[in-house]
């Protein structure tokens, strides 16, 4: 699985530059050039005037071409395009190359736009559904219920922000799917992260903090069985329940207990990735900017930030309460700054929970709407929301 910029590096090629040559005359190497084309990075913020003035095109136009993004799959193996005509003799290996598509796209979503991936996510999902309705073999069925658990969680994600977080059925009626895959399939781990991922539109998405409380314990008591990982990744988002309603008390408590499951992973537990030491401080933080105690969000959303520069998304997400916290400290020039590079976190993932919060920031600077700084924040949010 594969991103390309392609109609950037048409855009290089119809002004006449190779990769080589576009790179001498920015002053950068060659690999810097490849790694744009490939959607791997992004042009400096330094770099796109003189970037947009060798392509021969606009400020906005750049900008589209970077955001032009196109998820490229490998050619479906024989074994695959065989069982897909004959569903009946499916095998285990068409299921493995399945569960393969499925995982290089999840690898995929803190570096492109949920638009290129849903798609490409769709049409896997279909095909594992197809197969798994028409496999004869137990042992097959089983293993395809596994991946499609796996891969409608993942549907159901991308619907979602998509959606930019307003569709709140759509992504359910996936992540019911999941759940049923994964009891279908025995797969405790499957299903806890299903149910506690439609406890996040619960509790972002509906604004229903006693419901999303609900479900993220739901997922604690499932994780039980499979994973101190996700027991702790549930524990984290009961706390950020709470803290909605403003129970100090109860949020503190779950936050102390998911900080307690970090001592009982283990390297067998396939969800260990999930549960980090960031995600913790980033829920942690979000939870004490709920519970209106922005000085003690603040450093702890600092340090998250720049641990989290390889997961855009994410980092959007602790950007966005990271402005958040200033403004309510009103350290307004800090806001400013970090505003915009909310902002740009956002134009670069197009993640729902970024943009939310962007929005959120937004609406908080109104007190200082006259003022030249918090214009350019409202232009910059403007051409966001045309563009989306």
């Amino acid at each position: 699985m594969a991103s390309k910029r392609v109609r950037l590096a048409q855009r290089r090629r119809s002004a006449g530059f190779s990769q080589e040559k576009l790179a001498e005359h920015l002053g950068v190497e060659r690999t810097t050039v490849v790694r744009w084309e490939t959607a791997k990075a992004d042009p400096q913020p330094w770099l796109r005037p003189k970037l947009a003035s060798a392509l021969k095109v606009t400020a906005d136009e750049l900008h589209a071409l970077l955001e032009d993004i196109v998820v490229v799959e490998a050619e479906p193996s024989e074994r695959l395009n065989y069982a897909l005509a004959h569903p009946s003799s499916a095998d285990l290996v068409a299921v493995a190359y399945l569960h393969e598509r499925v995982r290089k796209l999840d690898e995929s979503y803190d570096g492109a736009p949920s638009t290129a991936l849903l798609g490409p996510a769709g049409q896997v999902h279909g095909q594992i559904g197809y197969l798994r309705e028409h496999a004869t073999n137990s042992r097959v069925r089983k293993a395809l219920y596994e991946v499609e658990a796996e891969s409608a969680t993942f549907v159901g994600q991308l619907v979602w922000d998509v959606s930019q977080r307003r569709d709140h059925g759509g992504p359910v009626v996936y992540l019911d799917e999941a759940v049923h895959a994964a009891r279908q399939a025995r797969d405790p781990g499957a299903e806890s992260y299903a149910v506690l991922r439609k406890s996040y539109v619960a509790l972002y998405g509906e604004k229903d903090p006693v419901k999303g409380v609900m479900l993220a314990q739901e997922a604690v008591e499932v994780a039980k069985l499979a994973s101190p990982s996700l027991m702790g990744l549930s524990l984290l988002h009961v706390a950020e329940g709470y803290a909605m309603v403003g129970d100090v008390q109860r949020c503190e408590d779950a936050l102390k207990k998911a900080e307690a499951q970090f001592e009982r992973i283990s390297p067998d537990d396939v969800a260990a990735e999930y549960y980090t030491l960031n995600e913790y401080n980033r829920l942690a933080g979000s939870c004490y900017l709920f519970l209106g105690l922005p000085d003690r969000a603040e450093p702890i959303l600092r340090n998250t930030v720049s641990a989290l520069a390889p997961k855009k998304k994410s980092q959007a997400i602790a950007l966005g309460n990271l402005t958040l916290s200033l403004i309510h400290q009103r350290k307004l020039e800090e806001a400013a700054e970090t505003m915009h590079r909310t902002i740009d976190a956002v134009e670069l993932t197009r993640g729902g929970g970024g943009l939310n919060l962007a929005f959120a920031a937004g609406r908080e600077l109104r007190e200082w709407r006259t003022e030249a700084w918090v214009q350019d924040i409202n232009d910059r949010l403007l051409a966001l929301m045309a563009a989306i």
